[in-house]
């Protein structure tokens, strides 16, 4: 359990960390922020892959062979999908931001801002069921390279929410109250995850592979089309090289 803790409170820290870091940082260039994204996203591919995927084929133990990776095919879609189903239903919650309803009908950059910290809020939940499902007593050794990998790209995230919603006009209070819900979701998710994970040996795969779907489905359906629409797509695509070998070497070093 304490592990279980160390997990949850990492993920939220380091939200919090990067939150705390974009109130000095105020304007990242698009060059860098595509950069830094492009890092993230490849630490994201390499911790959904290997972190979960990959050990979700391998701990299946109801049916086996074909059977089994059938299974845990339908459980990376059924991840995607449920993230996608819930981008579409969820509401905007403007009033979040505390400015007046007119204020946002006036300010196009606003709502732009409100659409991508929702997002990121939104995979919050199954990011952090990704790391509890894998800290289960019957997950393999990659837990912690799954913990640390999200945490990882979670400093980034961080700074990203902060600075869009400052300069868009809400109040730095506000602005990291917003940060820290976004972070207690990943300590939700986080004790969702190992207690499903935790019911039964077949209820394990399944949990790694949709946590897994989630992530793929938000690294490439939020995270690299916005690294590649400001013009620094090559730059981005070998930050991913480099997030992606990086989470690589470290599963390798904690084997």
């Amino acid at each position: 359990m304490t592990e279980v803790w160390i997990s949850a409170a990492g993920l939220c820290g380091a939200t919090i960390i990067g939150s705390i870091l974009g109130f000095f940082i105020k304007e990242l260039p698009h060059k860098w922020n595509d950069i830094v994204l492009g890092y993230c996203a490849g630490v994201m591919l390499a911790a959904a892959t290997i972190g979960l995927i990959v050990p979700a084929i391998d701990t299946w133990q109801m049916g086996g062979g074909l059977w089994g990776y059938l299974f845990v095919a339908l459980a990376v879609m059924g991840g995607a999908l449920f993230l996608n189903v819930l981008d579409m239903v969820t509401p905007h919650m403007h009033h979040i931001t505390g400015l007046e309803e007119a204020e946002h009908h006036r300010n196009s950059s606003l709502n732009r801002v409100l659409l991508f910290v929702m997002a990121i809020a939104i995979h919050k939940l199954p990011e952090g069921m990704a790391a509890g499902v894998s800290m289960t007593d019957m997950a393999s050794a990659g837990g912690w390279t799954v913990t640390f990998g999200i945490a990882l790209q979670n400093v980034p995230e961080g700074m990203v929410i902060i600075a869009p919603l400052l300069l868009a006009g809400v109040s730095p209070l506000r602005t990291f109250i917003i940060s820290l819900a976004i972070g207690l979701l990943e300590v939700v998710g986080v004790w969702l995850g190992f207690g499903l994970g935790s019911l039964a040996d077949t209820m394990l795969p399944l949990m790694l592979g949709f946590a897994g779907g989630s992530m793929l489905y938000v690294t490439s359906d939020e995270m690299i089309p916005e690294t590649h629409a400001h013009g620094y797509q090559k730059q981005a695509t070998y930050a991913l090289l480099l997030g992606f070998l990086t989470l690589v070497l470290i599963e390798k070093m904690f084997e």
